[in-house]
């Protein structure tokens, strides 16, 4: 059996070793239970460097990204110490994002799949159903958001509306009628990007991400002017820390950012997939999170500092902040363009990752697209508008489901780098027969279910036990390093025979 396989051969060279389904190698050995073509091995991988770039812009400039990151200054932190924590937090991030992407990239294969190598063939649905719940959340509290921008034309622009968007007049579920509108949308209009396949993904990304820039740039330069640079104060906080009081503050704040980007992180493999080499994965990350997100965080303390001289109060929303602006113009442009934003992010984040996740738990019967769709209308089902507007829901629901997320991070990268040596079976990912590699009893890695329990269970505890929530912020940091260590004990006593031809 070798112990690595390159998927991505030419084409004449993959026609002849299996079946080419568009830009997928179906082999005639992998079992039908484990693939379809969007689960298969790429044939080729032609992301450069922009795109990933572009990738990264698109998941860092939503509405949810600038109110995570204005919501720092809450913590009592001054604006240099904002900035200073913003990128360091996002500098981490790079690290993992590049561990994450150099499995999926050698091999051709999304998340899910190459989660077979440290789970079982079967046992991977354990990671891409934990993760595709998470995501139908956000995907539903991303499009809630977005829909914001479409309330605030239509409120502008006829004002006769303004009945049917009081829920208690004219609503459902939670939301009203012009709520309900907005918010479907969204929804329609993200569906149809992508209902067309990634090649429309990643064209819309391209475009997207910098066309937010343009607009935040603009807007940071008319608050600035308004306000007068004099008048502009970047120590906004009410509590303030100095010194080495600020540091343990900066670290909570630097886990923030390292949470809010975990979900992209863990299931980033899905993109670095369709890079066409490593290089390009690794450049992409870097021009699309440390210097992007220089950019982003300048842009944040900056925009956020100016609103207070300008409207007399702090805004954290971008969204609030445009609705203030006496011009019809640029309010249309500043909503067009944050609700263009929120589909980015929403595509990219919480759209792609469970349509992998998803038709992973039954190939034969869930395509790509399908298993989309089951998550975008399950996002209208949990009704987001009501998780959003109930922090306490959201707190547990979320951070519950997100206490698995750095366990399951952990577990993936232990395997491929300290067990399995980088060294990947691609083919047994893919078949169900018991000379494969990655087949176990009852098709689940017994190492990989006994590290998650209590890697997971720990940092539940630090988000439900009132004496151990001060550790919540750094939950994702607890649960991965647990798995890394317990994974790197268990795996030799628990999977000798199957790392015995290692090689």
């Amino acid at each position: 059996m070798q112990a690595t396989a390159t998927p991505t051969a030419s084409p004449d060279a993959a026609q002849a070793a299996g079946h080419a389904h568009g830009n997928a190698l179906v082999k005639p050995g992998y079992d039908e239970r484990l693939t379809n073509e969007d689960l298969a091995p790429l044939r080729r991988q032609t992301w450069g460097t922009y795109n990933i770039f572009a990738f990264w812009m698109s998941d860092v400039h939503s509405v949810g990204g600038y109110i995570t990151a204005g919501s720092l200054f809450a913590l009592g932190l001054s604006s240099w110490q904002v900035l200073v924590s913003l990128l360091v937090g996002i500098v981490i991030v790079q690290f993992f994002c590049n561990l994450v992407a150099r499995p999926s990239q050698a091999t051709g294969t999304p998340y899910p799949v190459i989660c077979r190598a440290s789970f079982g063939v079967l046992g991977a649905n354990i990671p891409a159903v934990i993760r595709g719940l998470i995501a139908v959340a956000w995907y539903g509290i991303q499009t809630y958001l977005a829909s914001s921008a479409f309330l605030v034309l239509a409120l502008h622009f006829f004002p006769a509306l303004a009945p049917y968007a009081d829920a208690k007049l004219h609503g459902f579920a939670g939301l009203s009628a012009l709520g309900w509108c907005a918010f479907m949308t969204l929804w329609v209009l993200q569906a149809l990007v992508f209902w067309n396949g990634m090649e429309t993904i990643r064209k819309f990304i391209d475009w997207a991400g910098p066309a937010v820039y343009v607009v935040m740039i603009a807007l940071a330069i008319w608050l600035v002017q308004k306000a007068g640079w004099q008048n502009v104060n970047f120590t906004l906080s009410f509590l303030k820390y100095t010194g080495w009081d600020a540091v343990p503050v900066m670290l909570t704040a630097i886990a923030l950012v390292v949470s809010y980007f975990s979900g992209p992180m863990l299931n980033f493999g899905d993109f670095s997939r369709y890079a066409k080499d490593f290089r390009s994965a690794r450049r992409g990350n870097f021009w699309g999170l440390p210097v992007n997100f220089l950019g982003f965080s300048l842009l944040t303390v900056i925009t956020t500092s100016a609103t207070l001289p300008v409207f007399g109060k702090l805004i954290t929303d971008p969204v609030e902040t445009v609705s203030h602006i006496d011009s019809t113009f640029a309010m249309l442009l500043g909503a067009f363009t944050f609700m263009t934003a929120t589909i980015g992010i929403n595509i990219v984040a919480n759209f792609v990752s469970p349509a992998f996740d998803f038709s992973n738990v039954s190939p034969k019967h869930i395509s790509w697209r399908t298993g989309g769709m089951i998550a975008a209308v399950a996002s209208i089902f949990i009704t987001p508008w009501n998780l959003y507007n109930n922090p306490q829901v959201i707190h547990y629901t979320l951070d519950i489901l997100g206490a698995f997320i750095g366990p399951l991070f952990g577990i993936l990268i232990a395997d491929y780098y300290l067990v399995r040596r980088q060294r990947v079976a691609v083919d047994d990912l893919y078949t169900m027969s018991a000379q494969g590699r990655y087949w176990y009893r009852n098709g689940y890695n017994p190492a990989a279910v006994l590290t998650l329990l209590p890697s997971a269970l720990v940092p539940i505890l630090c988000v439900v036990v009132p004496a151990w929530q001060g550790l919540a912020n750094y939950s994702w940091f607890i649960g991965m390093g647990m798995a890394l260590l317990l994974y790197r004990l268990l795996a030799p006593r628990l999977m000798a025979a199957h790392l015995a031809d290692r090689g």
